[in-house]
């Protein structure tokens, strides 16, 4: 595993993008609108790559639980591509494929979780620039990243099935040009989306549903 700075580990989970309104927005204590808060339940994910389930644990992370739930029982992530993946370490998603709807999230900011389930394989965390910046970007856990457990990045959900689906993900772009990578421009996928990854990453899969089980 690559040792990495803090300052290298936020670039690598940046939630805001450059260009993106970053000192902008308020920090909402719960979700926009209200959610269903059972305890734990499950989230299907259908990908180009085949299907895997997450499993949410409220009691790990509340308001990261909470607005997952908000996200995928809007719709958000369908359609939304895995745009960075670094091999043994994350898979990184959240920008919808609609820069409207990426926009309209891009303010909603909801407060932190601390931290009470260590960045093991397979757990499910919101993206942050620092304090009070979470909004629609996650990562999946591609190896026990125990660092990260300090630096505020709260696990809310675990993969438990297809954890073989996600680590199949296509991540042959590599990361992006702010890691030294040839892979999408964080910047560009927010303002362009669907459209600027279809043109020149069309390798990458996609989320085509993503469902709360049981409802």
């Amino acid at each position: 595993m690559r040792n990495l700075s803090l300052f290298s580990l936020l670039g690598i989970l940046v939630l805001f993008a450059p260009g993106c309104p970053g000192g902008q927005g308020s920090t909402e204590s719960a979700t926009s609108s209200p959610v269903d808060s059972t305890s734990v339940y499950q989230v299907e994910f259908t990908t180009t790559k085949g299907v895997f389930v997450v499993e949410v644990n409220r009691d790990w992370a509340p308001r990261g639980a909470d607005r997952f739930r908000e996200l995928v029982t809007t719709g958000y992530f369908d359609d939304c591509s895995f745009f960075r993946i670094v091999p043994g370490f994350i898979v990184q998603f959240g920008i919808n494929g609609d820069p409207a709807r990426t926009k309209e999230w891009s303010s909603k900011r909801f407060s932190d979780d601390p931290v009470l389930e260590s960045n093991r394989a397979g757990t499910l965390v919101f993206a942050t620039a620092g304090p009070g910046t979470r909004t629609t970007q996650l990562f999946i856990n591609l190896a026990d990243n125990a660092r990260l457990d300090k630096s505020g990045f709260s696990p809310f959900a675990k993969v438990v099935s297809g954890m073989d689906v996600v680590k199949s993900l296509y991540s042959g772009y590599g990361d992006g040009p702010s890691q030294g990578g040839s892979g999408p421009d964080q910047g560009r996928v927010t303002s362009q989306g669907a459209t600027y990854l279809d043109a020149n990453f069309p390798k990458l899969d996609k989320i085509t549903k993503a469902r709360v089980l049981g409802q």
